[in-house]
């Protein structure tokens, strides 16, 4: 049986310390005092926007994040104000139309199965142009997303951002793979060698 819930406390006390996963290592522990606010967002970005998860979590009372280890006193939580407070953060919204002014970085998927692998590009990397050309590769990616078939996908709490995916013909990663040759600062060249293997494209927008 579970404990009887209780007010959510304004300010909780939390200590951390950095996790490292196969073997036991001494680190130091580090005390910080939590905004309920703000111990609900860095679970948010393990958990979403889960009721009943984020509830346990809080009842357990710890929760690893970002290669560090957090723990409280765990403390159980009335649902209905835990919803207020969770209604003070974003949620995925399907209408919200894709801006490649507010888009700041593409994910590139490929292989499948125990093959998946992916790569991030932000926009500051694929705006350099190449010498001699006036169109960088970050245009041409945003030009894909631009064209249709753009699918909402998601909110990500971990980045604050709205997620958009998109499928590639074969064609269209044929057009894309020779644009990148022409279109790619040498610098990216290498660590875009997987680019004739993608499946899927997925744009990052911060919430603004």
């Amino acid at each position: 049986m579970y404990p009887l819930a209780v007010p959510l406390p304004e300010i909780i006390p939390v200590r951390y310390t950095e996790e490292e996963a196969g073997y036991v290592t001494i680190r130091p522990v580090v005390k910080q005092n939590f905004r309920q606010e703000e111990l609900v967002d860095m679970i948010l970005r393990v958990t979403g926007k889960d009721l009943e998860r984020i509830r346990r979590i809080l009842r357990a009372g710890t929760v690893v994040y970002n290669f560090f280890r957090y723990w409280w006193t765990g403390f159980d939580t009335d649902a209905t104000e835990l919803s207020a407070v969770l209604a003070k953060f974003p949620s995925a919204d399907s209408s919200r139309v894709f801006r490649s002014a507010d888009c700041d970085a593409v994910l590139i998927e490929f292989g499948g199965g125990t093959q998946h692998q992916v790569a991030e590009f932000t926009r500051h990397a694929l705006s350099r142009k190449r010498f001699l050309r006036s169109k960088s590769l970050w245009e041409r990616f945003m030009a894909l997303a631009e064209s249709g078939s753009l699918v909402y996908q998601e909110y990500s709490y971990a980045r604050r951002s709205d997620l958009y995916r998109r499928v590639l013909a074969p064609a269209e990663l044929a057009a894309l793979v020779s644009d990148a040759s022409k279109l790619a600062p040498r610098g990216l060249r290498h660590s875009l060698h997987h680019l004739s293997h993608v499946t899927s494209l997925t744009y990052f927008c911060p919430r603004r």
